[in-house]
């Protein structure tokens, strides 16, 4: 199964196509082999990474920083680290940014797929009309990440491994291992036993 296939034509062409198979009907085991095939991503972390034509991963900087917010131009912004006692940052009201935050903490036995619809609803919105779409959390390797992987796969249609391989080549992230139990099952509800 080659990845690439599914993205869109003019991103990332210089990615070579590569088969990744990954057999996700013993759970354990694929978090394993999910976690290895993560590891070979990008290693350089910046601020904020595209992962997909107009959607970012970024960390708490990237989304509180005005000069990286106008650089990038975005227009939504998703915080899944949101916590009631900071609320809303004030910058966004100014600088006509749709806000939404999702209150996760990065454990294992946080259940974040109960967030998978209305994210993966808010970043679709945000890319249809034509927006570019910051994801992030404190660091922006595995709650902002979860998220972007659960939009790929509902919305793009991804598979777990296919989503995966398109996000880690553009940015290193590692999202717990309860966080991807959650994302097999995802998969498992979207594209059956087997691929």
């Amino acid at each position: 199964m080659s990845y690439t296939s599914k993205l869109p034509a003019s991103w990332n062409d210089e990615q070579p196509h590569r088969k990744v198979v990954i057999d996700l009907s013993l759970p354990g085991l694929a978090v394993f082999e999910l976690e290895r095939l993560l590891f070979t991503g990008k290693a350089i972390i910046s601020h904020a990474d595209e992962v997909w034509p107009r959607l970012y991963i970024g960390d708490q900087h990237s989304a509180e920083n005005r000069a990286d917010l106008y650089k990038h131009l975005f227009t939504h912004v998703l915080n899944a680290a949101h916590s009631k006692r900071r609320g809303q940052p004030g910058i966004y009201e100014e600088m006509n940014i749709t806000y939404i935050g999702i209150e996760a903490h990065d454990s294992c036995n946080n259940d974040m797929s109960i967030n998978f619809q209305a994210a993966a609803d808010f970043i679709h919105r945000g890319l249809s009309t034509g927006g570019k779409v910051l994801v992030h959390c404190h660091v922006g390797v595995s709650r902002s990440v979860n998220l972007v992987l659960a939009y790929l796969m509902l919305k793009q249609k991804l598979t777990l491994v296919e989503a995966i391989c398109a996000v880690k080549d553009n940015r290193g992230v590692i999202p717990n291992r309860g966080f991807l139990r959650q994302l097999i099952k995802l998969d498992k509800q979207l594209f059956g036993k087997h691929h």
